[in-house]
């Protein structure tokens, strides 16, 4: 019987797992359109589900026997939750900086609990996620609320989709012309490359990183310009 217990609280964990990431996948399908548009407005009368959530995330933490891309799932959907509970919480607004507490940012206030533990935005971002996984579409998987950030999908990521669902919407926001504006000889592309120009540039230049996914054929000399970043609320 003692031989049983572990394993029974491990199907437990994993059955908990995924009972609570089908109820996070449900409302992003129900709130955020193909195009990553947030309704915020209904949303907010759906927190109840979404507060559901987050209490998961706050008794859990990713074993040390999950795979790596279960491991990286569940921290972008945790980043993403807890954003989306920022802006509610502050809804209405115009934009995800005008959100301040004791001097500091969204990103950088204490509000984010995983495993009783607590975390800032920018610890799961850049400590977490950007320094375990070495994967620079986590930039495509996270998302910072604003007009100018890759899409948010519709849906929650699990150690199924983690792998299609980063190449999908990667190539959906470099070939997004209202984020990115790509010619064979000129680029004018979002500053997250700029921001994060080391994370796409490990095995080579950013036009090869573009050109990776993007449907223009990018020269590799071509002129690069890095667009304006719009911070208004990625909201219908």
């Amino acid at each position: 019987m003692k031989n049983l217990l572990p394993l029974a609280f491990t199907v437990f964990l994993i059955v908990q797992t995924q009972a609570q990431t089908k109820v996070f996948n449900a409302l992003l399908n129900t709130h955020v359109d193909a195009n990553g548009n947030v309704d915020y407005k209904n949303f907010k009368t759906d927190a109840a589900k979404l507060t559901t959530y987050i209490s998961y995330l706050e008794k859990t933490r990713p074993s040390k026997d999950w795979s790596a891309n279960k491991t990286k799932a569940f921290w972008i959907n945790a980043y993403n939750a807890y954003t989306l509970k920022l802006i509610l919480d502050n809804y209405p607004l115009k934009s995800i900086m005008s959100i301040k507490k004791k001097g500091k940012d969204a990103w950088n206030i204490p509000f984010v609990v995983v495993g009783s533990k607590k975390y800032t935005l920018n610890t799961i971002e850049h400590e977490i996620l950007r320094k375990n996984f070495n994967d620079p579409r986590i930039h495509v998987g996270v998302n910072c609320a604003s007009g100018s950030c890759p899409q948010l999908g519709n849906f929650a990521f699990t150690e199924v989709n983690i792998e299609s669902e980063l190449e999908r919407l990667m190539k959906l926001f470099i070939n997004d012309s209202t984020r990115n504006k790509i010619t064979q000889n000129k680029i004018q592309i979002s500053k997250i490359f700029d921001w994060f120009k080391g994370d796409f540039t490990k095995e080579g230049s950013l036009i090869d990183y573009l050109n990776k996914y993007s449907t223009t054929e990018i020269n590799k000399k071509a002129k690069i310009r890095f667009l304006e970043y719009n911070w208004n609320l990625n909201g219908k």
